[in-house]
């Protein structure tokens, strides 16, 4: 559950716009039970908030549409996403799973993967040097980038020195040191009242008080901002081209995800001596990820994913069972509802997720860098296929007909299809 918590969690700090890390935990939670379920407790994955979906996640909201509308855009961009899932794996369970290599060979799928974590660089870079504390403050700060690059070096430290415990959880060790940093910073800061010094913006423990009587006392349980209950004002607002941009969004990124489905699932059934996509087979692994996607952002706003996270804790521990991830889900659940634990998270200075999201995002880009290593760039298909992607993904190719935008993941996915399908192999 440690080792899941903060990629769980950074995906809701990242988009913003209402989304709460009690929600995603609570999401995530659910949605491990409904793939558990689905795969009849044969398959020990945890799912979590997927880092691929951000842009799309950002796209529900782009436009300036409402807050309710934005919300309501997450749950059928989920419902897309998880459609994905569902249709693939009925077509799987008749067909076999070879025409989606077909589809989409490793050379597309390690491309797109790369530009995925990319095209978020932006976004850890923009968080490095922000001081929550003082939004005022113009620039960025070199007290924030010290506190971030003090997260990054604990965590890189942690994960290649540590011992096992340690190299389970570098991310949380990490922000945790980042986190001391701050509060130093912080502290001295308020003592001073030098606001360029104030990195942690303590009042969000402020919002976790209950008047009781005359007093006013720390409530210790609350209910996670769901994103149904503001979703629900926005279905007066939804329209077709609107609905048209969250599925052309959305259901690009899910194919993508879907070939990482499958990669995670080869890699933990030769960790733990099992093939999962026989037994229990594909089709049951992606109809519990689809599914509870669908669920989980029902509750959350952010699709779920496997983790490799989830897979190095069982190859590393030999702790296999499926009730062990069945209780991390339960905990997470729990965790959702204890405020103390939410205000924290809540509380954690967007510099600190900066320096964690410098390696998260790194480790996209370079998964997908891995899967390029055996792909044979002497040929001439293979290059195009690849530099058209980098290029149009980096690049941030997007693609509006009326008011439907491809965003550049989808618009770069879609064209090195293409390009792969008109390139004949060389005889």
């Amino acid at each position: 559950m440690l080792a899941v918590l903060v990629a769980t969690i950074a995906v809701p700090a990242i988009v913003g716009n209402g989304l709460t890390p009690a929600s995603a935990m609570f999401g995530a939670g659910v949605g491990t039970l409904v793939y558990l379920a689905f795969t009849q407790f044969r398959s020990p994955v945890f799912l979590g908030s997927s880092f691929a979906f951000i842009g799309p996640m950002f796209a529900a909201f782009a436009g300036g549409v409402s807050l309710s509308l934005g919300m309501l855009g997450l749950i059928i961009g989920s419902f897309f996403a998880g459609l994905v899932y569902v249709v693939i794996s009925l077509v799987v369970r008749f067909t076999g799973a070879g025409w989606v290599n077909r589809l989409m060979p490793p050379v597309i799928i390690g491309s797109t993967v790369s530009i995925i974590g990319l095209s978020l660089a932006r976004n850890a870079i923009s968080d490095l040097g922000r001081l929550d504390a003082a939004p005022n403050i113009e620039g960025p700060s070199w007290v924030a980038m010290l506190c971030g690059l003090v997260t990054l070096l604990v965590t890189m430290v942690c994960a290649t020195f540590g011992n096992k415990k340690l190299r389970m959880m570098p991310f949380i060790i990490g922000i945790l040191a980042g986190y001391v940093v701050a509060s130093f910073f912080t502290v001295w800061g308020l003592m001073y009242d030098v606001s360029s010094l104030q990195v942690i913006d303590f009042s969000v423990f402020g919002t976790y008080m209950m008047p009781y009587g005359n007093l006013t006392v720390r409530s210790f349980f609350g209910v996670p901002d769901f994103v149904f209950r503001h979703a629900l004002g926005g279905i007066s607002e939804v329209s077709l081209s609107y609905v048209i941009t969250i599925f052309v969004a959305y259901v690009p990124v899910a194919f993508v995800v879907l070939a990482e489905h499958i990669a995670d699932h080869k890699n933990l059934s030769s960790v733990i001596g099992t093939d999962l996509l026989e037994d229990p087979g594909l089709y049951r692994t992606l109809n519990g990820d689809g599914i509870g996607s669908m669920v989980g952002a029902f509750y959350g706003g952010c699709p779920n994913t496997t983790y490799g996270e989830s897979i190095a804790c069982v190859a590393i521990t030999g702790n296999s069972s499926t009730q062990a991830i069945g209780l991390a889900a339960a905990g997470c659940i729990t965790f959702s509802f204890l405020t103390p634990v939410v205000a924290f998270i809540d509380s954690i200075p967007a510099c600190v997720m900066g320096g964690v999201c410098i390696a998260l995002y790194g480790f996209i880009a370079v998964s997908g860098l891995k899967m390029l290593q055996k792909v044979n760039f002497d040929e001439n298909k293979n290059l195009f296929v690849a530099s058209t992607i980098f290029i149009a993904g980096v690049g941030g190719l997007t693609v509006t007909v009326g008011a439907v935008t491809l965003t550049s993941i989808a618009a770069a996915l879609i064209l090195g299809i293409l390009v792969n399908l008109v390139l004949k192999e060389s005889k």
